[in-house]
């Protein structure tokens, strides 16, 4: 058996083997090319022009995808790479090329215009981007001129901007200006007589005399650098006055034009033609092809203006040949104009990407457009494939056919490419040698075992060579091969019993159609040396001979080759190699066709040879050959000889002609062989097919070659085709074909002869309709004029040529020349009218009048003659005497046998106009009148014009007033009237023949006037900062136009562009009176601009002239800025500043102030020091030494002072200090007296040390002197001498100096030591809750004794106060009663003294007194006052004030304000208010809250009447009729039901309150019930309304009858008729809950009072437990105390109507929402009231499980109890929600009644969370407003609330994260912070985590809002007690514990969507608190669980209430912990 590590070595290595056996596959697999391998394509192809200037620089970006990702390079037009170019040209390392700017200087055409293209490249192809056209514009002086333009008056004129052809390109028009300041833009209104065309001229149309007068300058822009600037020049129109009539000249002087633009833009064709009369423009285009051309279509793209044509927005349609016609009455001229809109070129390729395998075709496609297209090309990877069609077709695709293609298009601006990838298909791998044989030697005998494996696709065949000869299966040698599962190949060779001579070269080849795979490896088998039979070699002279000799045997020393026993190499062209390989290069039959042997020898000496037959072939050569230079002539001799130079034969010589054989004999050639290797070829006659490449081709075995030369053939023109005589149809399109044919190709030309003769011919010119096109002449639309003979002419050089003479004729029908014209005469005057019609005599001509036959024999007034002419006829009608009826249009038709036509003439009889009739007056005013009037017959003359005549009624007609009117308008204005005057009016028409009679005249009254004089006396005299009184006097009488009204005053900001604001001031009736305004509520001292205007009924006068005057000066409303302090010498410090902002100062700054202190005094108003100064810095002198000074500066105006700057401090310089105060000489002993001092009142700097100096008294020279450190205030002379006086004093020095001596003192030692005090009387100042000392250092002998009295009383020592050995009183933490008087006795049996301190104790101020002042709806007033026994100084206020549902602020109250008003108060809001004092302790104690509300009240209800609006189908809310209380509505809640149902559907939960509201989709003839719910700032209002849909026929349907009408709002519950009235639940339910309510106030009485009597039990500081627990005041954050009575008093109990609440948009309200079960069966009798079911009282029953007593853990908070009589009583710390109030009421006011738990023997058991202590800890619970508990055992620390100080007196435990929310709260005690951040005296608190995920979801006033109204207090409960936990308790940010989000305030946006959507609450769920054991830190987002399975939301939760289905396994909590059933009574 094989030992254990083997086996294992066994298994791992079978194990291996196969994962190798499996992973070859896989391996294989992976080594495929990888799929999303791919070719590159552009992501960012640089675009086709790139113009830049050179002071900018251009980058071009180049991006290509791919993977591998490509290669960028950039290349030149021809390919060429692009490098760096220092300076001018670079390509960053993101394959960008870059031009930086550069200079002009540096300019170099091969860089900057130069066409680029962008080449990207990787393994599997390239591809190259369009080409880029970059150029680089140097920035060069140019300008624009304006020439003068000529233009004939009424005609159009174009002035063209000339800018200079070498910045053409880059300057565009943006504008034309006149000197008369008139601007033009480019723009689309083409009816004004200005138009700046899109080309860029300025077109004015029907120039007149006045547009002489202006010059005009364009204004250009350079778009590469933005510049823009006036013509150098200003041009004028030079207008001439018409002198006759002139034709239409074209004033350019070109007949044809080409126009090119870009698709999309706008086109100008110009059509300069002038002439006069003004001539008519019509534009025609002709249709592509063709010569007919057909009118352009105006419409609002196509415009015409003048002769202009202008296409907007062109599109490529629109190119084309365009023809102006241009007429006049005198003649007619044309211009062509050959427009080509281009659109941008694109292309594509389809498809994009194609796998193609080996052999199948492969067709790209290339899309493209755009306009013009010149060319197509594709390119390969880079390169040309010299394809230019539109598809490409690979027929069978190979290998190298793969790669990236690319369709290019190009024109002459632009090109586009697409690029595609072909791939190999999956047939596509080549052939691979995976696996081989190596080399090997042996020893003969045994066989031999070759292997090759190889793959590929298609499978390779693999064959097998030995020294290159193929191997077959002969004798020993046998190949054979199969095919793997995985498609490989495995080949094998066996030799059977291998022989020496079996040695060589193996190689094993494996081929396949798409490649060849080879591996060889030598087989050494140990023998002789044999030399395998080599083969006779043939090679092609020229080539390279490459052979190996065949060598076997084993070893082998040496092979060597020879030649005629010479060892080779014998020249430079041979080579030997040692492995025995022979090269000879350029092989020659005469030196290299030999023998060659090859010998190989071993080292024994044994050799062996072998020989290779070398033959060399020789290709032909061919002789050059040629016909000559010249052309041979039709009929020559020709012929050529193809000679072959060298070559071995046997040769085959062959003839083509143009690719075609050539056969001997056939077509006139014949082909002669001379000898192998020439042949003769020789034609006799030469004719034209002879032409063309005649090649000879010469064959051998060697090879092929071939010479060519070609045979151009003279032949003369001779016809193909020869013209004759033609007669044509007038009008058609005539052709005449002449075609000849002939070497060279002859020239075809067509002349027409001179006159009506042939003999002298001229060219034909080139017009419209006459072309030749490839000998065939064309005249379109043939006239009379092209009529006569023509010649055609062929000629190519080759004999005289050929011509024909032919006669062309038009018949030509009668024709007029003028088709239609206008004939005027006057009446009563003869006329003649006449008709000349050319074409075919004979002519006959005939008259119609009006289509009627004139014959003259029925009027003699009309005569017809007829003149013959030589074009025709000519036809006169003469009129003796015109009448009117002659006014008519007279037609001559003329005829013959060709056709007929027609010409007529509009016979026009002209006379003087009637009378203008129909006056009439359309408006009139005090000084115009407009009128209107009929226009009369005009006697077929235009109306020149109107002249109205108008005089005062009393005047004469002799004397009237004329206005003329242009005759083309029938209304006029007569303007120039004076108001409230008669006027008589009349008319008169005139035209060229004379005027009419006058029409009837009308009388009028004109009107009153606004007022057209100006207010006088204006006067503007400031009043105050804010007004400005303004005075004035009326306009003069004559003025008025009428009763002055009143006035208009107007003022606004002087030098501002705003408007005036007008103020209207009645008119004063007292004659002469002055008017005066106050303007108020102005800016302060502001200038402002007053204009006064008159106005009466009319209207309003003109305004008088501004007056300006600034308002009083104010005070600055900004400080001064930069205020600086700098300390000079120890009694003085500059100060500097900067004035404030100008706009700040409100006037002008007179002084400044510097207010300064000592900065220990700076509160103190009356120590304050001030200095007025000009200036902006000053020097305060006089200042105490070595003292830090506040500073404040602030600027004064002549309105007073203005804000002060922010504090400045700096410190005066120290000095030497004054003299110590007080000294004291006490003896000690006989040799010793101690000396004490106090030190300088002003020590000036830091005492560093005191100098005692002594001497004997009287004594000469110098004292003694003693230094003592500066803390030392007494110092004992020792050594003196007994009984002699000695003089002491002190001195203090400071880092200055040496001070002042003190006084003197004289004491002398003696033995007698009475006792004396060293110490002085002293005033000491300590700090609140500091230890505080005070001395009392005494000598005497014996040693004195020392007793200290306190405020007069004999001290004796405790705890908080001792007497220390030295004799000193030591306090400890000083409280406010320690201030006062302290004294010290000293006493021995020789003397006694004393001293008395002073203590003064420095606190925090005491809570200050705030009451109510006033109320508004925004702002609350409140009144303050210090503490009555504030002893200590009080620096100022904090306010602080919160909404009930909102966060605290703060506002800084001055010490003293007797009042404050918080304002931007929430309308109909309740408020907290209190405030705290603070000084330079710090702050103090806070004040009762104050709870108040502001004015405004909730929505009122509006009647039903006035609100409701039924029909049919909808139901219309009129909400303006709801009254908003005082306070702005913000948005109303519709719902409505049918009256069956009980689902409230909710139709909007934002209706605005300005709007009418339609409730649609009802049914008709339907009852409803609609539920309104109003909302404004103070709270909401619910409104149920009753109403039934109309039929459909609008009628009413009958009314339900509930015993009480049809009810509005209170609709009662219907009872049986068994049941008395009194139960009706309406009365019932408020009943019983009323007995609820007073049984729970019972109980809360009964459990206050034990718990008090138990607290008393408890020892300790009772009182400080009861602060802590009881009289807890209510910080910011803190929530209301209910307990309260005035609170209780006002939370009144209303019985609740019989309906449920709806939800309130942003907020949390809900009502009976929620309901908990006990989850292990335990039986609840606490059911929920739900008002909206039927049966208003149900109980959900769970089926009895059995109890078991001891297993209460944290989670098992449950509410059973095992004591009789106990089934009824209400669950512990249940919360009862009684919103027992009416829709008007408030239902904040709701009072949360929070049960307490069982005392001792009714806890429920000992781990009750949350309410009880730890497992064994005695059973006394001590219940506060929040169903808050603490174990006895001191673990609270107490915090002031509010802010200010506070202490800690015992610290409090630390406690990690307890493992759930009930653990937490039993174990957590929470420390009371201070809100205002941090607290002096801060203690050890505890740590705890986010309590906010402990909240129930529906929390909604307390946990949420933190409001009063909430569950109270912090969250002490736990799950069980359904705690609230307030926003303010334990939630300092200072304090380690992130603020909770703020509640959503009651005005809160309801647009916001997060609160949109009244189904939505911003909830907690319950079951994931108790999920919830990670860490709580994060405030900032309320996470919502998802839900589990059988947990229910809240709206799934409240349905299954309604519905009763919620069984017991849906109220199970999935974790198996039972909740807690609580009770929710909510209407």
């Amino acid at each position: 058996m094989l030992p254990l590590p083997r086996l294992h070595a066994i298994k791992w290595l079978t194990l291996l083997a196969a994962m190798a056996a499996f992973c070859t596959p896989l391996a294989y697999a992976a080594s495929q090319p990888d799929a999303d391998q791919k070719g590159p394509v552009f992501l960012n192809e640089p675009i086709n022009r790139i113009d830049f200037s050179n002071s900018t620089g251009a980058e071009i970006e180049c991006k290509a995808s791919g993977n591998p990702m490509p290669e960028i390079i950039w290349i030149r037009s021809d390919g060429t790479a692009v490098g760096d170019v220092p300076g001018l040209r670079q390509i960053s390392s993101d394959g960008k090329l870059v031009f930086p700017p550069f200079r002009a200087e540096d300019y170099r055409q091969e860089v900057h215009a130069q066409v680029y293209a962008c080449l990207a490249r990787n393994q599997f192809g390239t591809i190259i981007s369009r080409d880029v056209h970059v150029r680089a514009v140097v920035a060069q002086y140019y300008e624009a001129d304006v020439n003068k333009e000529h233009v004939i008056r009424g005609n159009a004129a174009v002035i063209k901007c000339l800018i200079p052809s070498f910045v053409a390109d880059f300057v565009e028009v943006v504008s034309w200006h006149t000197d008369s300041d008139e601007n033009y833009f480019p723009g689309t209104e083409y009816d004004g007589k200005y138009l700046v065309l899109p080309s860029g001229e300025l077109h004015i149309r029907e120039v007149g005399p006045e547009d002489g007068y202006k010059s005009y300058q364009c204004r250009t822009k350079h778009r590469l650098t933005g510049e823009t600037r006036l013509s150098a020049t200003k041009g004028r129109l030079v207008i001439t006055e018409p002198v006759g009539s002139v034709a239409p000249k074209l004033t350019s002087g070109d007949d044809s034009r080409t126009v090119k633009a870009h698709g999309g833009q706008s086109v100008t064709l110009l059509c300069p033609a002038q002439a006069f009369p003004v001539p008519l423009f019509r534009w025609y285009k002709f249709i592509e092809g063709t010569t007919r051309k057909q009118a352009v279509i105006l419409n609002e793209r196509v415009k015409q203006v003048s002769g202009t044509l202008i296409i907007k927005d062109a599109v490529v349609e629109d190119s084309g040949k365009y023809l102006c016609v241009v007429n006049n009455s005198v003649g007619g001229e044309s211009v062509e104009t050959v427009l080509t809109v281009t659109a941008p070129l694109s292309a594509k390729i389809d498809p994009p990407t194609q796998t193609v395998d080996f052999g199948r075709p492969a067709v790209f496609t290339c899309q493209y457009s755009g306009n013009p297209i010149k060319t197509i090309s594709w390119i390969k990877d880079g390169k040309s494939i010299g394809h230019s069609d539109q598809v490409l077709r690979i027929e069978s695709v190979k290998k190298e056919d793969k790669g990236m293609y690319q369709c290019f298009v190009r024109n002459d601006q632009e090109s586009a490419e697409a690029s595609a990838e072909l791939k190999l298909g999956g047939r596509f791998d080549p052939p691979v040698i995976r696996q081989a044989f190596q080399e090997e030697t042996m020893e003969p005998g045994p066989s031999v075992f070759l292997k090759c494996v190889a793959g590929g696709n298609p499978t390779p065949e693999i064959s097998w060579e030995l020294d290159g000869k193929k191997i077959a299966n002969i004798d020993r040698y046998q190949v054979g091969q199969y095919v793997t599962v995985n498609g490989d190949v495995v080949s094998y060779l066996n030799i059977t019993s291998v022989h020496a001579n079996d040695g060589g070269l193996y190689k094993c080849i494996a081929k396949s159609k798409v490649g060849v795979a080879e591996h060889s490896a030598k087989l050494n088998v140990y023998g002789l040396p044999y030399i395998r039979q080599m083969e006779k070699k043939a090679i092609v002279a020229g080539e390279t001979l490459i052979v190996t000799c065949p060598v076997a045997g084993y070893p082998i020393d040496s092979i060597v080759w020879e030649r005629d026993n010479r060892a080779l190499p014998i020249n430079r062209k041979q080579k030997v190699f040692p492995n025995g390989t022979l090269i000879i290069e350029n092989v020659e039959r005469n030196s290299d066709q030999a023998t060659y042997t090859c010998v190989a020898k071993n080292v024994e000496g044994y050799s062996a040879r072998g020989s290779l037959e070398v033959q060399v072939m020789v290709p032909p050569s061919i002789m050059p050959f040629s016909f000559g230079d010249e052309p041979i002539n039709n009929g020559e001799n020709a012929g050529v000889q193809c000679m072959i130079q060298k070559g071995d034969t046997p040769i085959t010589i062959k003839w083509t002609l143009n690719s075609r054989p050539i056969i001997n004999g056939e077509e006139g050639i014949t082909i002669l062989k001379l000898s192998p290797k020439t042949s003769v070829l020789n034609i006799a006659a030469v004719e034209q097919y002879h032409r063309g490449l005649f090649k000879c081709i010469a064959e051998n075995k060697a090879g092929s070659s071939f010479y060519a030369s070609e045979l151009n053939v003279n032949v003369p023109p001779r016809w193909i085709l020869e013209p004759t005589d033609k007669a044509f149809a007038q009008g058609s399109d005539a052709k005449v074909e002449c075609k000849a044919d002939g070497f060279p190709k002859p020239q075809v030309t067509w002349k027409k002869a001179v006159g009506d003769s042939p003999g002298e011919y001229k060219d034909l010119k080139k017009n419209d309709n006459i072309r030749v096109e490839e000998g065939t002449l064309h005249i379109d639309n043939i006239q009379k004029t092209n009529e006569g003979y023509y010649l055609c002419e062929a000629i190519n050089g080759i004999g005289s040529g050929l011509s024909a003479v032919i006669m062309i004729s038009v018949q030509a029908p009668p024709e007029f020349t003028e088709k239609l014209r206008n004939q005027t005469a006057r009446r009563g005057e003869p006329a003649v009218l006449q008709c000349e019609a050319k074409g075919e005599k004979p002519i006959g001509i005939l008259w119609n009048m009006n289509n009627v036959r004139l014959d003259p024999k029925n009027d003699n007034r009309y005569t017809i003659r007829e003149e013959i002419l030589s074009t025709g006829v000519m036809s006169s009608l003469s009129i003796k005497r015109t009448e009117r009826s002659d006014s008519a249009l007279f037609t001559c038709l003329a005829t013959n046998a060709f056709g007929s036509d027609d010409a007529s003439i509009n016979m026009i009889i002209q006379e003087v106009p009637e009378m203008p009739y129909a006056l009439k007056v359309l408006d009139k005013s005090g000084r115009s009148v407009q009128l209107s009037w009929a226009q009369p017959y005009d006697g077929n003359s235009p109306l020149i014009r109107y002249i109205i005549e108008f005089k005062r009624s009393r005047a004469s007609w002799d004397e009237v007033d004329r206005v003329m009117v242009p005759g083309h308008t029938t209304e006029a204005q007569v303007q120039k009237l004076s108001p409230a005057t008669t006027y008589n009016i009349r008319i008169v028409a005139e035209n060229a023949i004379g005027t009419s009679q006058s029409s009837e005249a009308v009388t009028i009254i004109t009107a009153e006037e606004a007022p057209s004089g100006k207010p006088q006396n204006i006067k503007v005299e400031p009043v105050n900062q804010t007004t400005l009184r303004v005075t004035w006097k009326p306009p003069a009488r004559s003025e008025w136009n009428g009763e002055i009204l009143g006035y208009y005053v107007g003022y606004k900001l002087s030098n501002t562009n705003s408007s005036y604001v007008f103020e209207t001031v009645n008119f004063l009736t007292e004659e002469g009176k002055e008017h005066s305004l106050e303007l108020n509520n102005l800016r302060v001292y502001t200038q402002y601009s007053v204009v006064i205007q008159a106005f009466n009924k009319i209207g309003a006068g003109p305004l008088s002239d501004e007056e300006k005057q600034f308002t009083a000066e104010g005070t600055p409303s900004q400080p001064p800025s930069d205020t600086a302090c700098t300390t000079l010498t120890s009694q003085t410090i500059r100060v500097s500043w900067v004035s404030p902002p100008l706009e700040s100062a409100n006037g002008v700054i007179k002084t400044y102030k510097v207010v300064y202190a000592p900065s220990d005094e700076w509160y103190d108003d009356t120590k304050r020091h001030y200095k007025k100064t000009a200036s902006s810095d000053t020097v305060l002198h006089g200042l105490k030494k070595f003292t830090n000074y506040t500073m404040q500066v602030l600027a004064t105006t002549a309105g007073g002072d203005g804000v002060r700057s922010a504090p400045i401090h700096c410190q005066t310089e120290p000095d030497v200090p004054e003299a110590p105060t007080d000294v004291k000489a006490l003896v000690k002993g006989q040799a010793a007296i101690l000396v004490s001092w106090r030190p300088p009142a002003q020590p000036n700097g830091i005492i560093q040390q005191y100098t005692v100096y002594s001497k004997v008294e009287g004594a000469e020279g110098e004292p003694k002197s003693q230094k003592i450190p500066h803390y030392q205030m007494s110092y004992e002379a020792t050594e003196l001498e007994k009984n002699k006086p000695y003089e002491f004093w002190v001195t203090a020095s400071t880092n200055i100096g040496e001070g002042q001596p003190s006084k003197s003192i004289v004491a002398m030692p003696s033995d007698q030591v009475p006792a004396k005090i060293a110490s002085f009387d002293d005033t000491f100042t300590a700090t609140f809750k500091e230890d505080a000392k005070m001395p009392c250092l005494a000598v005497g002998a014996p040693q004195p004794e020392i007793t200290w009295k306190i405020k007069g009383v004999e001290f004796t020592g405790n705890d908080r106060m001792r007497v220390l050995p030295d004799g000193s009183l030591l306090i400890k933490s000083v409280n406010r009663q320690d201030a006062g008087e302290y004294s010290c006795h000293a006493e021995n049996s020789i003397a006694k003294d004393s001293i008395t301190h002073k203590l003064i104790v420095l606190a925090p101020p005491q809570s200050p007194q705030v009451s109510l002042s006033a109320t508004t709806t925004d702002s609350l007033t409140v009144k303050l006052k210090p503490h009555e026994g504030d002893t200590a100084p009080l620096h100022g206020y904090t306010l602080h004030y919160k909404p009930e549902f909102g966060e605290w602020e703060t506002a800084e109250v001055s010490v003293d304000a007797q009042k404050y008003t918080i304002e931007n108060l929430l309308c109909g809001s309740r408020y907290q208010v209190y405030a705290t004092g603070f000084n330079n302790i710090g702050a103090g104690e806070a004040s009762d809250i104050l709870n108040t509300r502001t004015k405004g009240y909730k929505p009122k209800l509006p009647e039903k009447q006035r609100f409701i609006e039924v029909s049919s189908n909808s139901v219309s809310l009129h909400f303006k009729a709801w009254k908003d209380g005082g306070c702005p509505m913000s948005h109303f809640v519709v719902e409505n039901k049918k009256r069956d149902q009980t689902e409230w559907n909710q139709i909007s939960n934002n209706v605005k309150p300005d709007n009418n509201y339609v409730v649609l989709d009802l049914e008709p003839a339907t009852w409803y019930n609609l539920r309104i719910t109003a909302h404004n700032s103070a709270g909401f209002t619910v409104a149920e309304y009753d109403f039934a849909t109309l039929t459909v026929t609008g009628g009413t349907v009958a009314p339900l009858d509930d015993g009480h009408g049809t009810g509005n709002l209170n609709t009662r519950i219907r009872l049986p008729a068994w049941m008395p009235e009194w139960l009706d639940l309406n009365f019932m339910v408020p009943l019983i809950a009323t007995v609820i309510v007073v049984a729970v106030g019972i109980l809360v009485v009964c459990v206050a009072l034990s718990r008090r009597r138990a607290d008393d039990l408890r020892g300790g500081q009772k009182d400080v437990y009861y602060d802590v627990v009881y009289n807890q005041t209510m910080g910011p954050g803190a929530t209301l105390d209910k307990r309260r009575p005035d609170l209780r008093d006002e939370l009144g109990y209303i019985a609740p109507p019989n309906r449920k609440l709806p939800p309130v948009p942003g907020s949390n309200y809900n009502t009976c929402d929620r309901i908990k079960r006990v989850a292990r069966g335990i039986r609840s009798n606490h059911s929920t009231w739900d008002p909206r079911r039927t049966n208003l009282y149900e109980e959900l029953k769970t089926p009895p499980v059995p109890l078991h007593g001891n297993h209460y853990g944290p989670e098992d908070v449950q509410c059973h109890y095992r004591h009789p009589g106990m089934e009824d009583e209400i669950c512990p710390y249940a919360t009862f929600h009684l919103l027992g109030f009416r829709e008007e009421m408030d239902p904040t006011k709701a009072m949360n009644f929070q049960t307490f738990p069982h005392q001792n023997g009714h806890a429920p058991g000992p781990g009750h969370a949350g309410t009880m202590g730890p497992p064994g800890h005695p059973g006394h619970v001590h219940s506060r407003s929040g169903s808050q508990s603490m174990p006895r055992a001191n673990r609270y620390a107490r915090k002031n609330s509010q802010g200010g100080q506070s202490s800690i007196y015992t610290p409090a435990p630390e406690y990690d994260d307890p493992a759930n929310c009930a653990e937490e709260d039993q174990y957590r005690r929470y420390t009371r912070v201070n809100s205002q951040g941090g607290s002096l005296y801060s203690g050890p608190g505890p740590e705890y985590d986010d309590p906010a995920n402990c909240a129930p979801e529906e929390d909604q006033y307390g946990s949420q809002y933190g409001g009063p109204y909430g569950t109270p207090y912090d969250h002490y409960g736990s799950r069980g007690s359904m705690g609230r936990r307030s926003v303010g308790s334990a939630r300092n940010p200072g304090n380690g514990s992130p603020e909770p989000p703020p509640p959503p305030p009651r005005n809160h946006d309801m647009s916001n969507s997060s609160f949109n959507d009244s189904k939505e609450s911003n909830e907690i769920s319950e079951a994931e608190c108790d999920r919830d054991h990670g860490p709580r830190g994060n405030y900032g987002a309320v996470k919502r669980s998802p839900l589990q399975k059988d947990q229910r939301t809240t709206e799934e939760m409240r349905k299954l209430i309604e519905r009763n289905e919620a069984g017991p396994k849906q109220l199970q909590q999935q974790s198996g912990a039972g909740f807690t059933a609580y009770d929710t009574m909510a209407v």
